[in-house]
């Protein structure tokens, strides 16, 4: 072995170490690589089977949002109802008040004009 290190130049050993270098980085990289192709393939596999939970879920969540837009739907026509219904009896007390307010203001009025007349007519006012 001494002959062979001996027979050796410096240009020879620097070409060995750096072919060392060489095949470790390799090594190094296809380590690399096997990881990464494992991890990529686990990540697939997540993926896969969060597309198998999810897609329930969310047709679930679909069918649900549509039937919630249905009774708001409902529930807008019901307010407006209310609203007209409200609106008309505002219309109609207002109307039943200007109707008769004048004339029982004025019976009361005679009513009490009435009694007075009759108190002072009682006492022998007139």
């Amino acid at each position: 072995m001494m002959v062979l290190a001996a027979s050796l130049s410096a240009g020879d050993v620097a070409a060995i170490i750096v072919a060392v270098i060489a095949a470790v980085f390799v090594a190094f990289v296809c380590v690399a690589l096997v990881s990464l192709t494992r991890t990529m393939r686990e990540m697939r596999e997540a993926v896969d089977q969060l597309r198998r939970e999810t897609l329930p879920v969310v047709a679930d969540l679909q069918g649900t949002v549509h039937q919630a837009n249905s009774e708001l739907e409902r529930v807008d026509g019901l307010l407006g109802t209310a609203e007209s219904i409200s609106v008309t009896v505002d219309s109609a007390s207002r109307l039943l008040y200007l109707t008769f307010s004048n004339p029982i203001i004025k019976l009361l009025a005679f009513g009490a004009g009435t009694t007075r007349a009759v108190r002072r007519f009682r006492r022998g006012g007139i």
